[in-house]
């Protein structure tokens, strides 16, 4: 069982990762983090020095979320092509279009607000981005030893299309929720994951 203070800094955690969602992270100040956790500034500071260390607990939180939703039945997939594409689908539909963060997507709307602010917190956010598209390069590379691909693509190039096209549709969504824009991305995507293949 959880103890007291852990079961409060999750709490500190959790509203938090819901008002900087919402708010954003300057617009959220460290009264409206008091208010919603129902702490003192000394119970706040107990469990974080500044609300800097409190978004890097909400960033951790909000990858485990992600992390979740995202790769929910791929990981025992033996085709490395069909990972992707239902990593495509997965964070299309189960999280951008279940509005798992009330604020749309946490992380490219935390990118937009700290670019130029933070240089910490958004080289963060876009490490996240890097690994995630290495991750994806990975699993190409894996379909190419198998023969699954066209020769002479760039593996790393195709996976940064993939994030930027993901990203281009999150922030797309987000502003219109519009569902059709987060179905075409998967299908679009599908359809260039198709012309990959060793015909």
């Amino acid at each position: 069982m959880a103890t007291k203070g852990i079961r409060t800094r999750r709490k500190i955690i959790t509203e938090s990762l819901q008002l900087f969602s919402v708010k954003g992270y300057y617009n959220t100040s460290i009264s409206d983090i008091l208010a919603v956790s129902g702490l003192t500034k000394g119970g706040l500071y107990g469990h974080f020095a500044s609300k800097e260390d409190i978004w890097y607990a909400v960033y951790e939180e909000a990858v485990s979320i992600w992390k979740g939703i995202v790769f929910k039945g791929i990981r025992n997939n033996a085709d490395p092509l069909k990972r992707i594409e239902k990593f495509i689908e997965n964070d299309m539909r189960d999280y951008l279009g279940a509005d798992v963060f009330e604020g749309g997507c946490f992380f490219l709307n935390m990118l937009v607000e700290l670019s130029g602010q933070s240089a910490s917190m958004s080289r963060q956010i876009l490490r996240g981005f890097v690994r995630l598209s290495g991750l994806l390069c990975s699993w190409l590379e894996e379909a190419d030893r198998k023969g699954m691909l066209r020769e002479n693509l760039d593996l790393k190039e195709v996976s940064n299309f993939i994030i930027i096209s993901l990203n281009g549709a999150a922030a797309l969504y987000i502003s219109s929720k519009d569902h059709n824009i987060l179905d075409q991305t998967v299908q679009q995507l599908r359809f260039y994951i198709q012309q990959l293949k060793r015909a």
